[in-house]
């Protein structure tokens, strides 16, 4: 845990060049570690970098598509569809990922996916997921903990220096309109930030302050990739994570006896 007020006076995101589109089968690795040789700036690595790779180009690699041709909707979704004109076949694939259905209203459904998330639309994407989009969906990783790790893993190998890695997606908040890219997915350090117990800049102890570094560092990174420049990777550093190991699923998503809005 580091001392409150010492954290970063400067930071640097550096959006990597150059990575082609993504395709199922792909060394996601591979290609990141490409673009890091090609961007002026990005090498030699820090042990305090964070990588950020967007969700939808490791679920590319990863293959996570469905064929909305194959997808026959149930009564639900057709009913739903229609009446906020939805693509049926889009809504049962969502209604599919899900282990529990929040709402749907106003034309979009909230659910709990099986990795605990609580996403509009279950993470299902129909947006730049390639030539045949319209036809096809994208799912979010099985196991974006698990993405992020393969992708440091590998990262660490060819260059000496093994980074932190941030799987980001875009999720809306809710009581406010707009998106922000948010982590999936992390290795190499600690989510969070707990600073409960520490002292205040007025010396007082804080009882309930805990940071979400994984996230600030997505948001941070999804500020040079932008949403159609197609710039799926960054790299964030001087943001001096906190060291260790984590993971999304375990120490960020809230346990349902503290969730207030369940």
């Amino acid at each position: 845990m580091s001392d409150v007020g010492t954290g970063p006076v400067r930071l640097e995101v550096i959006a990597l060049d150059g990575i082609p589109e993504v395709r199922p089968g792909d060394d996601l690795a591979d290609l990141v570690g490409d673009a890091l040789e090609r961007t002026p700036g990005a090498l030699p690595l820090r042990h305090d970098d964070v990588l950020v790779v967007t969700q939808k180009v490791v679920s590319k690699a990863e293959g996570a598509f469905v064929d909305l041709t194959a997808i026959e909707p149930r009564p639900e979704a057709i009913a739903f569809a229609a009446r906020w004109g939805r693509d049926a076949r889009q809504v049962e694939v969502v209604l599919r990922q899900a282990v529990r259905v929040v709402r749907m209203a106003n034309g979009v459904v909230i659910v709990e996916t099986r990795h605990g998330f609580i996403l509009a639309n279950g993470g299902v994407d129909a947006s730049n997921v390639g030539s045949s989009s319209g036809s096809i969906v994208l799912l979010l990783p099985d196991d974006p903990d698990a993405s992020a790790r393969r992708i440091r893993d590998a990262v660490g190998r060819r260059f000496g220096t093994t980074p932190g890695v941030v799987v980001s997606d875009s999720l809306g908040r809710p009581w406010r309109l707009g998106i922000t890219d948010l982590a999936i997915g992390v290795a190499g350090f600690r989510p969070l930030e707990d600073l409960r117990g520490t002292a205040d800049a007025d010396g007082r102890p804080m009882s309930a302050t805990i940071r979400a570094v994984a996230d600030e560092i997505a948001s941070a990174a999804e500020l040079v990739l932008g949403k159609t420049a197609r710039r799926p990777a960054a790299l964030v550093r001087g943001a001096s994570p906190p060291p260790g190991d984590g993971s999304v699923a375990v120490d960020v998503l809230m346990p349902p006896e503290l969730d207030l809005f369940r």
